[in-house]
């Protein structure tokens, strides 16, 4: 046995049905698909959510309730604890030293500072938005927000 000997066994490979290519091929004029009705047209057949004429599940379910405010500005959350352990004492935080710590990804996303967990350092505090009990702890730290 050599490998350009190689072939299938026998019977095992099958050429494929090729529909419409004249009367002689055994599959011409109407392809297999019979004499008129829904399923011999181009297109024709129902479609893939179709229940038989009942009410489709998609259309039985209810749409979503409530309201999507558009202009809603979503803040990227940093807890001071996580401030502490990345920033040293008297570092500046903003977008961009938040970036290079790998915080956060984007600079033009908007940041909050919240204030859960222990401030030990001295920082200056410059981003988008800050959160009372976390205000409280950069002062109380000896730090400023501005």
């Amino acid at each position: 046995m050599q490998l350009n000997n190689l072939r299938p066994a026998q019977g095992s490979k099958k050429s494929r049905k090729r529909i419409g290519r004249g009367n002689s091929s055994g599959f011409g004029t109407t392809a297999g698909r019979g004499t008129k009705g829904q399923l011999s047209r181009a297109g024709g057949g129902k479609g893939s959510g179709f229940e038989g004429g009942q009410q489709p599940l998609a259309m039985r379910l209810p749409k979503l309730p409530g309201f999507t405010n558009h202009s809603r500005i979503e803040y990227t959350a940093v807890n001071v604890s996580r401030l502490d352990g990345l920033f040293n004492d008297g570092d500046v935080v903003n977008g961009d030293t938040l970036v290079e710590k790998g915080v956060i990804k984007h600079n033009y996303i908007p940041v909050k500072v919240l204030g859960d967990g222990e401030l030990s350092k001295k920082l200056t505090v410059n981003v988008d938005k800050v959160s009372a009990t976390a205000k409280a702890k950069v002062e109380a730290a000896g730090g400023k927000v501005e």
